[in-house]
């Protein structure tokens, strides 16, 4: 196992652990303080346990050599992976945005002072997973981190509305103030429309890239210049980098001249692929040889 592997599997330990921590405390807290919005970001922490296993999962199929069926790899795994985890926000959100509304037409109680202090510490916790996770991801090219660093974001979120709502449900209790004491359920609407909204906006993500997506052309300058300078590369026709979760794939065509032999040509053509070869992102390169023609 590499290092990037290790790190990356690191990472969505972390994120397993720390999920479980966070819905343990937030739910027993939430439930002893009669919060629903702590309730439901416990909730929320819940679903992130569920969708850290996925991204384990998903980096480990990733990490599978080619085989007969697969001969491009399984990059695409991690895709896979992110578009499981943008569902499940989904789910959720909902599930919270129709408890949060069946609970406005409720009589509700005054959450206890507690809870605020479960919300701070899983503010702090969680933003420091997310930073340490998206840097794994974006270091190491891993879209399933990438996701789940963002779902950690979307917990942050999800916290400060709790902090705004369950604090101003005590503030008008405090102050006594009639029906500040829903402030704590409408917390938990703004909870769900942030999950929802992050839930879209990775599953939009991780299908485009799920869609053979190739890279665009200024990601691409690098490749073409380096095989641009090959001796014997004459020019270069097409350049195309599918994206599969943390590589890309490289299909290329050169012209040579074509006076020469085939085994000069089938040299030229590896050497190709041992030059782009070189970049870390690369995990195969595909070499098509064709004659060089003026007038083409």
């Amino acid at each position: 196992m590499g290092e990037r592997d290790k790190k990356v599997q690191f990472g969505a330990w972390i994120g397993i652990i720390g999920n479980l921590m966070l819905a343990v405390i937030k739910g027993i807290t939430g439930i002893a303080a009669d919060s629903r919005a702590l309730v439901a970001d416990a909730l929320h922490s819940a679903s992130d346990v569920v969708s850290s296993i996925a991204v384990l999962v998903g980096v480990r199929a990733a990490q599978q050599p080619p085989d007969d069926d697969h001969p491009y790899g399984h990059g695409k795994a991690e895709t896979v992976t992110a578009i499981i985890v943008a569902v499940l926000l989904f789910v959720v959100g909902f599930e919270i945005a129709v408890g949060a509304v069946q609970s406005m037409f409720t009589e509700l109680s005054v959450p206890g002072v507690w809870a605020l202090y479960a919300i701070v510490f899983s503010i702090v916790l969680k933003e420091m997973m997310f930073r340490y996770k998206l840097f794994l991801g974006k270091k190491y090219h891993s879209e399933a981190l990438k996701a789940d660093a963002w779902h950690h974001r979307s917990d942050v979120f999800s916290s400060v509305a709790v902090l705004i709502g369950v604090g101003a449900a005590l503030g008008g209790a405090a102050l006594n103030i009639p029906g500040a004491v829903y402030m704590d359920p409408a917390a938990s609407i703004v909870v769900a429309f942030l999950i929802l909204r992050m839930g879209w906006k990775l599953g939009s993500e991780a299908v485009h890239i799920s869609l053979d997506h190739v890279l665009h052309e200024e990601e691409t300058t690098s490749l073409w210049r380096k095989a641009e300078e090959i001796n014997g590369v004459m020019q270069v026709d097409e350049l195309l980098a599918r994206e599969l979760g943390h590589y890309v794939i490289v299909d290329i065509k050169v012209s040579v001249d074509p006076l020469i032999t085939v085994e000069e040509g089938h040299a030229i053509g590896k050497k190709v692929k041992q030059e782009l070869m070189t970049f870390t992102f690369v995990e195969d390169v595909r070499v098509h040889i064709n004659p060089y023609s003026e007038e083409e």
